[in-house]
This record gives structure tokens, sequence and C-alpha cells, in this order.
């Protein structure tokens, strides 16, 4: 079986399915990774665009990615460029990759980026995309201090319907997310260690097991 994950920023999938990405792997899946931003001068000093950039490559390496594409979009401006362009760059991957199952951030979430990064996802894969991609499913994904942090919203609610049992893989999901010093906040911020464990914990007992992971389904073709 063949998944992409897609990112707004390097972190959001290790917080978001990073658990359910190494259980793909785990059963010889192979795992594609796109991101829509990357770091850029002057917003980032060349150390900081550096450190992050190798941040990213220890991650994919982690994962064990087939791939990772990088979009290279501006992070916190993703909404000044226009739709039709990134959504022709998705394409591009989405047809060369042909993945079955797609993860993508929450289009509700707090931070424009993950809005936007959303729309041209549901866009590049529209119904008739699915079925000449070969993709079957498409499920968003939480992000820690994005998603909770939206405005309380019924038509943008995280509301999760499918849910991964990552009880194997807290541990090794945890060691990735350490990967990203540059990230990672200290106790007890959202994106903090405990934080991410006890979201995963949160979701494991809700289907009766140690830690899991929460999705909500986008699309599916049966």
């Amino acid at each position: 079986m063949r998944i992409l994950a897609i990112s707004a920023h390097p972190d959001d999938e290790t917080l978001g399915c990073g658990g359910t990405l190494l259980k793909h792997r785990k059963r010889g899946d192979d795992v594609f990774w796109m991101i829509a931003t990357q770091a850029h001068e002057p917003q980032w000093s060349v150390e900081e665009v550096g450190r992050k950039a190798r941040e990213v490559d220890s991650v994919a390496r982690a994962f064990s990615v087939q791939e990772l594409f990088r979009l290279g979009l501006p992070p916190g401006r993703v909404d000044t460029i226009p739709l039709t362009e990134i959504i022709e760059k998705m394409r591009g991957i989405i047809r060369a990759t042909r993945p079955e199952i797609v993860y993508v951030v929450h289009g509700g979430d707090v931070h424009t980026d993950h809005q936007r990064v959303f729309a041209a996802t549901a866009s590049a894969i529209k119904p008739i995309y699915m079925t000449r991609f070969g993709v079957r499913r498409v499920l968003s994904f939480e992000t820690l201090s994005s998603t909770e942090a939206a405005a309380p919203n019924a038509a943008t609610l995280f509301a999760p319907t499918v849910f991964s049992d990552i009880t194997p893989f807290i541990e090794q999901k945890i060691s990735v997310m350490k990967l990203y010093e540059s990230e990672l906040q200290d106790e007890p911020g959202p994106r903090s260690l405990s934080a991410v464990r006890a979201l995963a914990r949160v979701r494991g007992g809700a289907i009766g097991v140690g830690y899991g992971e929460a999705f909500a389904l986008m699309r599916e073709l049966i």
C-alpha cells in the first residue's frame, strides 16, 4: 500500500499521524511525505534555516519515507499564494506517488496555512481525481496548538470518526518528535512531549487501547 502524508509545517505529521505512519512502515507500506512550507531568510537566519532542514531530513529517515517532497511555500503566508498554483503542485505529486491513503492537516485549524493546505488538497483530489490517481481514502488529522486553538464552530470542528491504535509505536513517535529541537515547546506547552503523550492517551482511551491517534474521514471510495 502507498501512503501520502501532507503537512503544512514539518512537525505536523509527527504530531498528528506519526504513530500511524510508523504502523504503515511496520506493515511494509510505502510512505511518502509532502511538506507545504519551508523556512526562508530573512524570517530565519541562515543557521536556523539549515538547522530546520536537517531536522526534517532526520525525521524523514526516522519514518523511512520513500520520498520527501518540499513545496517550499513561505510559512505563515501560504494564503498569499494563488490556490490554483498550490493545487497543481500537489496534484503532480499525487499523480506521481499514486497513494491509496492520504493524510492531511485538518481544515478547521486556527492556522491559516493549515486551512489553505487542506483546501488545496480537497481540490487536488476531488472524487474524480481520486479515481484517476488510485486514492481510496482521505483522512485529516489534528495538530496540537493549531486544532484545539480554533474558535468553536460546528462547521470546522475536528470530529474524529477513525481511530488508530498506536500503542506499540508511542515511544518511537515520542523519539521522532524529539528530533524537532527547534519546534518542541517547554512543559507544559501544547507541543511539549508530555502533551503529545497525553493526547495519544486520550485518543487511545476512546477505543480502549493504550495510545491512539484520531482522524476525520474526509472522503472514501468503496
